[in-house]
């Protein structure tokens, strides 16, 4: 789409903003008005649109494709998007180990253990820890509980966590990046651990290191896009 406007604002009215283009609220892709709470978000989605030369690349709009997927995916029912979700508290990455060797053991220790301690000091939740790939059914008290805290999110807020849980498999480590408790680059190095193990022992896969970049670049957008709707 070629750019069809020279001014971008926003316009301000109690607890929302709107994107003005030329004066005129941007719709989403459903005709919704495009309108957010957080003046941070606004601010960002604003300097998208401006930041577009004679063509309109929606590609370099990762704020405002989120704000529109929170806008006609998510906000109509909130409930039914988080559900599948859900089903994270009974597959996180956090709880399913290696065996050997000793390093990988160690290392995933390292970084998997805290965010475990603090889910269960958080939410009073007890994990099952296994090695391997096969599944190990979780207490249902902690999958509800899990469940519960991520059902209670907004729209807003399930847009981003939506990618950073299907990114790195931890429905805890999103949980625990929204409360604040783990920042978003410790977050990534943690979902991490194996392909980093892999990489050093085997070298890096052409294929598979573009898939992790293209991952990091979804993952980065989203925790950016969380950030700017509490304001940061």
């Amino acid at each position: 789409m070629k750019r069809f406007y020279k001014e971008v604002a926003i316009g301000r009215e109690t607890g929302t903003r709107t994107i003005l283009l030329d004066g005129r609220p941007v719709r989403t892709p459903a005709r919704a008005p495009l309108a957010v709470a957080s003046d941070a978000l606004a601010e960002a989605v604003a300097a998208e649109w401006r930041a577009q030369d004679d063509r309109i690349d929606p590609r370099t709009m990762p704020m405002t494709g989120l704000a529109n997927a929170a806008i006609d995916r998510v906000a109509p029912d909130p409930l039914a998007f988080a559900r599948p979700l859900v089903a994270y508290a009974e597959t996180d990455l956090l709880c399913y180990r290696a065996d050997r060797p000793a390093e990988l053991v160690a290392r995933q220790a390292a970084a998997w253990d805290p965010p475990l301690a603090w889910a269960r000091r958080r939410y009073d939740v007890a994990f099952e820890i296994t090695t391997g790939i096969v599944h190990r059914p979780q207490p249902q008290a902690t999958v509800r509980r899990l469940a519960d805290a991520l059902l209670a999110r907004d729209g807003f807020t399930l847009t981003p966590l939506s990618t950073l849980i299907t990114i790195t498999g931890s429905l805890v480590l999103a949980l625990m990046h929204d409360e604040g408790a783990i920042a978003a680059a410790a977050m990534w190095a943690a979902a991490g651990v194996d392909e980093d193990w892999q990489a050093e022992k085997w070298g890096e896969d052409d294929l598979a290191t573009r898939a992790r970049e293209a991952h990091h670049v979804d993952f980065a957008a989203a925790a950016r896009f969380l950030a700017l709707v509490k304001g940061a």
